[in-house]
């Protein structure tokens, strides 16, 4: 695979088995049939206890049956999950990052013995509501409430683009606690067969069909005071899950344009055109030595990243960084992998234009590109141009 500046001979032993234990778990169980997936929409349920089994699931938290790896240990498993679908990354990075991290860093001990092992061996699946259809880049802007009532709490709104909802047994809910002074953001665990809760699935995409997208929808939904995380209130709670699941997104992106690299490579060197192969032509030859230069850089750019965070030093001005230039690399590199394979290239045979349409979301969420710029051209500046 792709490492052109020997990254990965710095690797410890533990960083090694993990990166090689989730290669061999995709080349396996998840590109034989993704195509398929990717082409009827569907997601791969049946691998969701075995990413548990194997560790998948926020491997970097410490405790309640997480062993606490490396930060480039938990990158180098999103690289390789993505390297298979973003759908696949994103099941494990929703779990991870955005149910498991809150309950983890915010929430009550109870919480999280409750909730923490079952999550982290898959036998329970949750899913992160904040995105509501009127409320994209602007969150601050949800309307979704909560309300005190007889030592309960009552939610209403909705919340949408929710990966896992359709699947999941919990819900990790941001909403605005109107029983409180201002207003505050306040995260509640939801169980989704809760009355008055519905998780409708989101049909008829374009992108990361081999993903479970849906709504969450909260009608006059009771949950007890316990269900409240007591960690954290304002939006740094839902933002500071997105930090997470964000850096495991720069990493991601790099497995995607790697196996989009690696796929036009071999079919370059393999396919025969004009008496020879294909990769013997300068054009051809050009196209690889830019997709393997660029993705080379987003491995330096994510490799630092995981320094930064292992000795505290990460900001969420870094993660921007990162983010919104490995997803527009693998956005830019999956289509060129999928110009070199020529019409076979659009069929599901090959995994360049997966990964490019899905790309397209992975450049629009948890994030835009554009916000994500935005985000550093105020932390360049001190000017916010959002508001």
């Amino acid at each position: 695979m792709l490492d052109y500046v020997s990254l990965e001979d710095d690797l410890d032993e533990e960083e090694r088995m993990i990166r090689d234990t989730a290669r061999q778990f995709v080349e396996e169980k998840v590109k034989p049939d993704i195509g398929d997936h990717f082409e009827d929409g569907t997601f791969p349920t049946e691998l969701i206890p075995e990413m548990g089994e194997l560790g998948f699931y926020a491997p970097n938290l410490e405790g309640y049956g997480s062993p606490n790896v490396s930060e480039t240990a938990y990158g180098l498993l999103m690289q390789e999950l993505e390297a298979g679908d973003s759908g696949i990354r994103s099941m494990a990075s929703v779990q991870g990052a955005l149910v498991m991290y809150p309950i983890h860093a915010y929430g009550s001990e109870d919480q999280k013995e409750r909730w923490l092992p079952g999550l982290g061996t898959g036998e329970l699946v949750g899913c992160f509501g904040l995105t509501e259809p009127e409320h994209g880049s602007n969150p601050s802007g949800m309307e979704t409430y909560a309300e005190k009532d007889a030592g309960e709490y009552v939610l209403n709104g909705s919340k949408t683009w929710i990966t896992n909802s359709p699947i999941s047994d919990v819900a990790v809910v941001w909403a605005r606690d109107r029983s409180a002074e201002d207003d505050p953001v306040r995260g509640f665990l939801v169980e989704t067969d809760t009355d008055g809760v519905t998780t409708n699935k989101i049909d008829d995409k374009l992108s990361m069909r081999a993903s479970v997208t849906g709504e969450i929808g909260l009608n006059d939904v009771y949950v007890p005071e316990d269900a409240v995380l007591p960690g954290v209130e304002g939006m740094k709670g839902p933002l500071s899950c997105l930090t997470q699941a964000r850096y495991g997104i720069a990493w991601g992106a790099v497995g995607a344009a790697r196996d989009s690299f690696e796929t036009a490579r071999k079919y370059a060197t393999d396919r025969d055109q004009f008496g020879g192969p294909i990769a013997r032509f300068q054009i051809q030859q050009q196209k690889l030595a830019e997709m393997a230069t660029q993705i080379t850089t987003s491995q330096l750019l994510a490799h630092r990243l995981a320094e930064l965070k292992e000795r505290g030093d990460l900001r969420p001005q870094h993660v921007s960084m990162a983010k919104r230039n490995n997803v527009r690399m693998a956005r830019d590199q999956s289509r060129i992998a999928r110009e070199m394979l020529g019409g076979n290239g659009i069929t599901t045979d090959y995994s360049p234009m997966r990964h490019m349409a899905n790309m397209e979301t992975v450049y629009t969420y948890e994030g835009t590109h554009d916000i994500h710029t935005l985000i550093l051209g105020e932390d360049l500046t001190g000017i916010a141009a959002y508001e």
